[in-house]
């Protein structure tokens, strides 16, 4: 394996994308896990991970060749993946990859509870497990993040602020606690986000996520 990517990193991509070679250009993967529910219990026919000069397009098995024929690198995945997995009406999107194996040291900003908590907002409750949340002074939620557990190498985090609580740091300092309890398991702490969404990237400069020029691509 290329010692271009870190070995905690490679180990996490390899389990979500069914192998990581680190070698230049478009490598189309066909594996299994494209077959199987993800981390919410959707199936994903289609991820893939960019990194400057090179990356993983993970498939199913029985498309592989296909795609391969079809999407020689990576400038052609926008106008050739989506017909040559037999998706023509889909559209490919691009968003940045983070991931991060120092998290800054930001004071902790929540605890550790069940998404089934009625105190937290619906957009936790698919995460499954405990969020880390910020509660104000009344006991109720400011802010929080939620946990996609993809495998054992690698889980990723979602965070979102109620808008009374916003312009005070809280989702900094919560993805960066997230980050340090990810780390202590032994996996690599994840972030992602749409390139235009500048709050998204305050928040993961923040908390210690660089941005590299890495991207996570899939269909919609």
């Amino acid at each position: 394996m290329n010692t271009g990517t870190a070995p905690a990193l490679a180990a996490f991509l390899a389990a979500y994308l069914g192998d990581w070679p680190d070698r230049d250009g478009l490598t189309v993967v066909g594996s299994d896990l494209r077959t199987r529910p993800g981390w919410d219990g959707q199936v994903r026919e289609v991820v893939g991970i960019s990194r400057p000069g090179g990356g993983v397009l993970s498939v199913p098995p029985e498309i592989a060749d296909a795609v391969r024929a079809a999407v020689p690198g990576w400038a052609d995945v926008p106008a050739r993946l989506p017909a040559a997995v037999g998706r023509p009406e889909a559209r490919t999107f691009a968003g940045v990859f983070r991931w991060t194996t120092a998290p800054t040291g930001l004071p902790d900003a929540g605890v550790w509870v069940p998404a089934t908590d009625p105190r937290l907002p619906e957009w936790l409750r698919p995460f499954g497990g405990d969020a880390l949340v910020a509660f104000d002074e009344q006991g109720r939620y400011a802010a929080g993040v939620g946990v996609k557990r993809h495998n054992p190498a690698g889980m990723e985090i979602s965070v979102g602020t109620d808008e009374a609580h916003r312009g005070r740091g809280l989702a900094s300092r919560l993805t960066a606690q997230a980050a340090r309890w990810i780390l202590s398991t032994g996996a690599v702490p994840i972030y992602l986000h749409d390139p235009v969404n500048t709050a998204s990237d305050r928040t993961a400069l923040a908390a210690g996520f660089p941005n590299p020029g890495w991207h996570i691509h899939g269909l919609h």
